[in-house]
């Protein structure tokens, strides 16, 4: 499997990725709202755009379909349920669908609602996995739940979901806030050293060269895979009395999501 990253230099921070059949060159683009950087990028690669997958249906995530499906005949696809509002769908997605690319790729379906009531993430197992999240997890963050989703839904995602897949799990999400969110997992858990030390790279980085994560170093920097940090809980405590000395780990994430929303 073959993974391009593009960097949208666009005022959302997008992510884009093509994923290639390194035989066939057929590729995958995901949530390709800069299209023409996709088709370029494919070009100059050699690969040709079959397929189009969309996380979800926000718009900042589908405003390129039309383009690109227009310029390669590419095929549409996202979740089922949100079909309907994106338009222009070819194939509705439910949880375990598999997505082939070419001869040699294959794409798991994740079912992970929250961020909105019908996202997907895609999921490549194997001896290199990646997880390709849209705005269900960020470098060192979690999506919001404003337009359409649940927090509630986004904690059991969370937890059920994206925490049990293998540390080694490469994560690719579809915007680039890494010094936002690490400056914000610092303002819950001062003494995490770990995202003190990638803060300090993260804030003169290049988005385009931006690293990419592991699900194994998540869990030392993002602050909503650290519900049982002793830190975390007390500063949880600190600013809503109300939950109480022992506050269980859906607690504590709700009550991160909702300072995140105004922080």
């Amino acid at each position: 499997m073959l993974i391009e990253r593009i960097w949208s230099a666009n005022s959302y921070r997008n992510f884009h990725y093509l994923i290639a059949c390194p035989e066939t060159g057929e590729a995958l683009a995901v949530d390709p709202l800069e299209w023409r950087l996709c088709l370029d990028a494919a070009r100059n690669r050699g690969w040709v755009i079959t397929q189009i997958l969309n996380t979800h249906e926000h718009r900042d995530h589908t405003g390129g379909n039309s383009g690109l499906a227009g310029a390669t005949g590419a095929r549409v696809l996202a979740h089922a349920d949100a079909a309907a509002r994106i338009g222009g769908v070819d194939r509705g997605l439910s949880k375990g669908d598999r997505i082939r690319v070419g001869r040699t790729v294959e794409l798991e379906c994740l079912d992970t609602p929250g961020h909105t009531m019908a996202h997907i993430c895609l999921l490549a197992r194997g001896t290199q996995p990646a997880l390709f999240c849209g705005d269900t997890l960020f470098n060192a963050g979690a999506g919001n739940c404003h337009n359409g989703g649940h927090p509630e839904r986004l904690y059991d995602t969370f937890v059920t979901q994206l925490a049990r897949l293998p540390d080694e799990t490469r994560v690719f999400p579809g915007h680039e806030y890494l010094a936002r969110n690490l400056e914000f997992t610092l303002d819950r858990e001062p003494d995490n050293a770990d995202a003190a030390a990638l803060l300090a790279s993260a804030r003169d980085h290049d988005p385009a060269a931006a690293r990419i994560t592991t699900l194994g170093e998540e869990k030392r920097i993002n602050t909503f895979l650290r519900l049982q940090s002793p830190t975390v809980v007390a500063r949880v405590r600190e600013a809503f009395p109300e939950v109480g000395e022992r506050p269980d780990a859906r607690t504590v994430f709700l009550k991160l999501r909702e300072l995140r929303n105004r922080w």
